[in-house]
């Protein structure tokens, strides 16, 4: 084929493909999505080392080439080693050396007009220089904002003001702005109008397949023994153990509630923030409220899911969550936090709850008495919901479009 044909996508901000995180998973699925697309050919920027770190012998079907480099899903995918005594600024350090990288490669291939996208605002006082280099090789700036990093909890004031900062200059550069919901790209033009950001959607995927293990197959009945739970007889919280998922309220609340049912936590180690919650709550007191830890198998996770009573999401921050469009698609009921994003996502096939007080108990006890064929029409209506708008097949063959390679 004319090499002159292939378009060449970079990719940069996922520590790599499939770990599990939001980007990592749309990675994966992007490149095997158009692993046998001829027009395309990505160029993934990977961590090397530390926290989080890709380890693709882990990922079935990878080929390690050498330190730097292996393919997966006809991708080339080159790692960036980051100094750890960076501490927090590690990120922006591994975006910028992906970014020189990348330039460096299309200059020493003879690549023009290539495609860099960059997932996440984390290098806005710097990406001006780099996205004059890709005009220059008639190249286009991609990036997708994700969700508000400024808003997070866990950063202190100065952090928050340089990701608010940071934001502006990824808009200010970007050639195209694409926002995975719809409230993020109403946000972008609406607080950056001064740019005129040129946008568009393009929302995060899910599948509707379901979990590969049966009803007694060991690996998720030893699950459910080891964590005290019955199929049915629990609901489901699965996120970052971060305060802006709202853990407090949704522990607070089901605590309050008249349920006879368990509810199953599964998300991250956090030692502080859990004592910090169990000191106002003393939710170790409650039998019902069960931590019980991560759980990386994937169809293990979806079978959870799909014998859970119900699924809480409290997600405030953010653009379309992955864990919640895995609820949608796998879990029969679901109950979500009223905000913009999540009523984007969900729509009219879930409930939905606000952190007054008493609201979600209350929401608790009367999911609790629902009728069969109500949780079923839900159940459907969630379903299609993905099936329709955030299926996997679906969102790659919008990027095909922004790309301008389709078959």
């Amino acid at each position: 084929m004319d090499e002159k044909k292939i378009q060449h996508i970079f990719i940069i901000g996922s520590k790599g493909l499939g770990n599990y995180g939001g980007y990592e998973t749309f990675v994966d699925k992007l490149t095997e999505y158009h692993q046998d697309n001829p027009y395309i050919k990505y160029h993934i920027a990977c961590k090397g080392n530390g926290k989080g770190y890709m380890d693709e012998t882990k990922l079935n079907g990878a080929k390690t080439l050498d330190k730097y480099h292996f393919e997966y899903h006809n991708a080339d995918c080159f790692k960036i080693y980051v100094p750890e005594k960076l501490g927090s600024a590690q990120a922006i350090y591994y975006d910028i050396e992906a970014l020189k990288q990348s330039i460096a490669y299309c200059k020493a291939n003879g690549i023009n007009s290539p495609i860099v996208y960059i997932l996440a605002c984390r290098i806005g006082p710097f990406v001006g220089k780099y996205q004059k280099q890709i005009h220059k090789l008639g190249g286009k700036l991609l990036v997708n904002p994700d969700g508000h990093e400024w808003m997070r909890a866990k950063w202190s004031k100065p952090v928050r003001h340089y990701w608010k900062k940071s934001e502006q200059g990824m808009v200010k550069h970007a050639d195209l702005l694409v926002c995975d919901s719809v409230n993020i790209e109403k946000y972008i033009q609406e607080e950056y109008s001064q740019y005129h950001p040129k946008t568009t959607f393009i929302a995060y995927g899910a599948d509707i397949k379901k979990s590969t293990l049966k009803d007694d197959d060991p690996k998720f009945v030893n699950w459910l023994n080891e964590k005290g739970l019955k199929p049915n007889e629990y609901y489901l919280v699965v996120g970052r153990f971060v305060p802006e998922n709202n853990f407090e309220t949704m522990i607070r609340e089901f605590m309050k509630s008249h349920s006879q049912k368990d509810l199953a936590i599964v998300t991250t180690k956090d030692d502080n923030f859990l004592n910090e919650l169990n000191e106002k709550l003393q939710f170790k007191n409650d039998p019902r409220i069960k931590f019980v830890g991560t759980v990386y198998d994937q169809e293990l996770l979806k079978k959870i899911r799909e014998e859970a009573y119900g699924y809480f999401h409290g997600h405030s921050v953010g653009g379309t969550n992955p864990s919640l469009l895995e609820a949608l698609s796998s879990t029969r009921l679901n109950l979500l936090l009223d905000v913009g994003f999540n009523k984007e996502v969900g729509q009219d096939s879930a409930l939905y709850w606000n952190k007054e007080d008493g609201n979600l108990a209350n929401l608790i006890d009367q999911a609790d008495q629902m009728a069969e064929e109500d949780i079923e029409k839900l159940s459907e209506r969630s379903t299609d919901r993905i099936r329709v708008a955030y299926s996997w097949q679906f969102i790659a063959d919008e990027y095909e479009k922004i790309f301008g390679r389709t078959h």
